[in-house]
C-alpha cells in the first residue's frame, strides 16, 4: 500500500520541482533598460555651411595650386554654382585622379584692423567659396563638378586639398550669464565678419585676433562683451536725458522742472531749476560695474594670429569691434 502511494505522488512532484527550480528555458528575460525620450544630445556647435564656408586669415598663402580656368557654360555666363562642370589646370601629370575633392578659395589680400591690439597685418584674408569633385582627369586639364557652393565661383579661384574639418561638439543649453566675472584669460576682439557684416546675430561667422600664438584651439568658447560704459557703437555727445528748462513743463519741449526727463538737483533745498547732477560725473565716481555681455562664440578654425569662430548665443546685437575673452 505504501509503495502505491509513493508511485502515485511521484509524477506530481516533478512539475512542482521544475517550477520552483526554474530551468533556463523558462526563466523570464530581464526588463529592457528605460529610455528617456525627452533626453536630447547637444547638437554640433556649427552647421556644415559655417564649417565649410567660413573662411580664414592665414599668415602665408600657398603657391603653385591649381585654379579654375574654364567651364562648360563659360560662353553663356561667368558665375558658377553647385552642379556646374568646371575646368581646372591640373590633370594626371600633376597627380589628379577621378573622385579627388578640392576646396575652392579666393585670397583677398593682407588684412589689418583698427580694433586689434596686434600691430601690422593679421594675415591674408581668404574666402572659402565651395568644393569640387573631379569627374574626368585629362593629362593637363581635368573636369570637376561643383558639389558645394558657398558663393558664386569665378575663373581664377584657387584650389586646395579638401580639409577634413568637423564642427565642434555643442554644449548643453544653459542661460547666458550676462554678469559673469572676467576669467582673466586671453582677450581679443572681433575684427571682421563674413560678407563684411557689422551687426551680427546667432550662427554668423566672425574672425577674432586670437590664434595659435595665443594658445587658442578649435572648440574653445569665448564670451563676447563690451567694456564698462560702452553700450553701443554711437556715443552721445551730451546728456542722455535733458536737464530742466525754464518755462516749459512738457516732454515735448524736453522737460520742465518736474519732468521725468530731468535729473535730480544737487541742492534739494534750492530751486527746482538749480544745478542738476551730470551723467559723466556719476559714471566717473562710481565703483566698477559689470561689463556688458552681448554673446558667445566657439572657435572653428585656428591660424597663427587669428581664428575663425561662429556666434552660438546672443544677448543682444553683436558688433565688429566687440571684445572677446576665453571662457
Amino acid at each position: 500500500m505504501l509503495a502505491f502511494v509513493l508511485l502515485f505522488c511521484a509524477p506530481g512532484a516533478a512539475p512542482a520541482s521544475a517550477q520552483t527550480g526554474g530551468s533556463p528555458a523558462q526563466q523570464q528575460p530581464p526588463p529592457p533598460a528605460a529610455v528617456n525620450r525627452n533626453e536630447r544630445r547637444p547638437a554640433p556647435a556649427a552647421r556644415k555651411s559655417e564649417v565649410a564656408c567660413g573662411g580664414f586669415i592665414e599668415q602665408q598663402s600657398p603657391v603653385g595650386q591649381p585654379q579654375i580656368v574654364g567651364a562648360e557654360q563659360e560662353h553663356a555666363r561667368r558665375l558658377f554654382g553647385q552642379g556646374d562642370l568646371l575646368f581646372i589646370d591640373a590633370g594626371a601629370q600633376q597627380g589628379v585622379r577621378v573622385g579627388q575633392e578640392f576646396e575652392v578659395t579666393r585670397p583677398r589680400g593682407q588684412f589689418r584692423s583698427k580694433f586689434s591690439r596686434k600691430g601690422g597685418s593679421l594675415g591674408i584674408y581668404t574666402q572659402e567659396i565651395g568644393q569640387l569633385r573631379v569627374v574626368r582627369a585629362g593629362d593637363r586639364v581635368s573636369v570637376a563638378e561643383v558639389t558645394l557652393s558657398c558663393s558664386d565661383l569665378l575663373l581664377g579661384d584657387i584650389l586646395r586639398p579638401l580639409p577634413q574639418s568637423a564642427a565642434p561638439a555643442g554644449r548643453a543649453e544653459v542661460s547666458l550669464d550676462r554678469f559673469a566675472e572676467p576669467t582673466g584669460k586671453q582677450t581679443g576682439h572681433i575684427v571682421l565678419a563674413r560678407d563684411g557684416r557689422e551687426a551680427l546675430s546667432r550662427d554668423q561667422v566672425v574672425f577674432i585676433d586670437l590664434g595659435a600664438e595665443d594658445n587658442i584651439k578649435a572648440g574653445d568658447y569665448l564670451t563676447v562683451f563690451r567694456p564698462e560704459g560702452h553700450g553701443t557703437l554711437v556715443k552721445s555727445p551730451g546728456e542722455i536725458t535733458a536737464n530742466a528748462r525754464h518755462g516749459y513743463e512738457s516732454n515735448e519741449f524736453r522737460g520742465g522742472g518736474f519732468s521725468n526727463q530731468a535729473q535730480r538737483v544737487k541742492n534739494v533745498n534750492g530751486s527746482k531749476y538749480g544745478e542738476t547732477v551730470k551723467t559723466p560725473s556719476i559714471k566717473h565716481r562710481r565703483p566698477p560695474v559689470p561689463r556688458l555681455t552681448v554673446g558667445e562664440v566657439v572657435v572653428l578654425h585656428v591660424e597663427g594670429r587669428t581664428a575663425t569662430a561662429v556666434v552660438t548665443r546672443v544677448a543682444q546685437e553683436i558688433h565688429t569691434g566687440d571684445a572677446v575673452e576665453l571662457q
